[in-house]
């Protein structure tokens, strides 16, 4: 595959753009206002004596500077997002709309609580909808991300353990060595001691480890497991480990961050779990990435209910909503707080209307549509790919690099698929496949895009069985070439500096 280089740098009509301090200099400026007349300056010794150094752009200059950086960026707007375990899906813009109304999206934190009745009936509705699709008792609504939500409920369940005196001998949590890596850091940040569990054949939790765990002594705290798993597996014993879970002495936290694959045909509660956080922008389509925001409700047992997170809302007799925060009297079991103010109410609004608008059929028909597409590409490639485990999958298809030729890394087919117009599939994860790409379609796409980018991965998987030398210089139509990534990561450049410029040397 050949590469054209251009003259502006610049490839079609995907224009090259540098740094804004590379295009903008501190001397010039969009916007040129003259001096204030007859008044003082009220800065005092606190003005700044030197010049800031940032770059003056003109109104056009930084508009196309943004622009163009825009177009460079790959969303799910533009085409199918294959990160698996990421639950990359289809933001309505209905959602959007709603969150934007001025009841909503003008609200403040410090509000007297009278006058945001319906932001607190939101609050209350959207919980009783996620107790109501896990069958669990109670949920805590403030954590604000998947990992915060795996911390509420490990701390609950340390509040849980202090109530029963055994906190500071229960210290040990049984982790899947395929668990997302939140789930040891979590439980090491609680206090605990993590303990991995070794996977078996089928991809799932090996029992007879399970167990022999388990009859080692009488520490277990608890469990971190999530279900469908990593591997993209319904964990088939799921039922049995939280019987044993339970009579150790321990409880069980089910990561649900893949509850997207089982909305509407499997409740968790039923399945003997005591918390459980859920990702609002994975399974209820809020927006993610780039830090934020999430949004991650934890759902919690009977058994760990008492020890829940405050604030939670709750309906007076007279029909009025009002906020529980004091842990002196009802919430006297709680933990604490874990956050300022209460969740995040954009994406609970966003959540809710998303819920409203499926309804409980609508919510079990996506979660079939994302198993039924991710079947779909398994069936499609593993004739060309290796797929580790047997049998049907659930929610992401994975595949292992067993198919490639030498020399041929999962890296080269990754860089491939940004030429095809495809953002890369999740690389290297789980750990526990080599070379594993994990590939999570969601609901949100159709036959056509699922055979797209079906065509696109087999053309590519043959070349990287046929060990095609070519894959190494992949990506060769992307703004970029291929970068340095080990270096990146180890030694990032974090701040532009002016280039040094060697002075010019004197003829002799």
């Amino acid at each position: 595959m050949s590469s054209i280089e251009t003259v502006s740098g610049s490839r079609g009509l995907l224009q090259a753009e540098g740094l804004i301090f590379e295009i903008g200099t501190p001397e010039t400026t969009g916007v040129d206002l003259p001096a204030p007349k007859g008044t003082k300056n009220r800065l005092g010794g606190v003005a700044r004596k030197q010049p800031t150094g940032l770059p003056g752009l003109s109104e056009p200059q930084a508009v196309r500077h943004y622009m163009r950086l825009s177009q460079k960026n790959y969303a799910i707007d533009l085409g199918l997002f294959p990160l698996g375990s990421c639950t990359m899906k289809h933001n309505p813009r209905l959602n959007e709309k709603i969150a934007r109304l001025p009841g909503f999206g003008d609200i403040h934190p410090l509000q007297p609580q009278a006058t945001v009745q319906g932001a607190l009936e939101l609050i209350d509705e959207l919980a009783t909808w996620l107790k109501t699709l896990t069958n669990m008792p109670a949920v805590a609504m403030s954590p604000k991300a998947g990992a915060h939500g795996e911390f509420c409920g490990m701390m609950t369940i340390r509040q849980a353990l202090i109530a029963r005196g055994e906190v500071e001998t229960r210290k040990r949590v049984l982790v899947p060595e395929s668990a997302h890596g939140t789930n040891p850091a979590t439980a090491v940040q609680c206090g605990f001691i993590v303990d991995e569990i070794k996977a078996n054949k089928r991809g799932r939790v090996d029992m007879e480890d399970l167990k022999a765990k388990l009859e080692k002594s009488d520490d277990i705290a608890g469990i971190m497991l999530t279900n469908p798993n990593t591997c993209g597996l319904f964990e088939t014993d799921i039922k049995e480990i939280a019987d044993l879970i339970h009579e150790a002495g321990g409880y069980f936290y089910c990561d649900g961050a893949n509850f997207n694959a089982i909305v509407g045909r499997v409740r968790p509660g039923d399945l003997g779990i005591d918390a459980m956080h859920i990702n609002l922008h994975k399974t209820f389509s809020t927006p993610h990435g780039g830090g934020g925001p999430g949004s991650g409700p934890t759902v919690l047992s009977e058994a760990l209910a008492p020890y829940a997170p405050v604030p939670f809302v709750v309906k007076d007799a007279d029909g009025m909503f009002r906020l529980v925060e004091d842990i002196e009297g009802v919430a006297s079991e709680s933990f604490g707080r874990m956050a300022a103010f209460h969740g995040q109410m954009g994406m609970f609004v966003r959540a809710l209307t998303y819920i409203l608008s499926h309804g409980a059929d609508g919510l079990k028909q996506a979660s079939e549509d994302a198993v039924l597409n991710a079947n779909y590409v398994q069936a499609r490639l593993k004739s060309v790919m290796t797929a580790p485990f047997d049998g049907y999958c659930m929610h992401e298809a994975l595949f292992s690099d067993a198919f490639t030729a030498e020399g041929i890394e999962t890296i080269d087919i990754a860089k491939a698929l940004i030429d095809e117009g495809y953002h890369p599939m999740t690389m290297y994860f789980p750990l526990v496949v080599h070379g594993a790409m994990l590939i999570e379609p969601t609901e949100s796409e159709s036959k056509a895009e699922l055979d797209r980018f079906c065509d696109a991965l087999e053309s590519i998987a043959r070349r990287a069985a046929q060990g095609d030398e070519a894959l190494k210089g992949a990506p060769y139509l992307a703004p970029m070439r291929r970068l340095d990534e080990t270096k990146a990561a180890r030694k990032p450049v974090l701040k532009w500096e002016e280039p040094v410029v060697a002075p010019p040397v004197a003829a002799e």
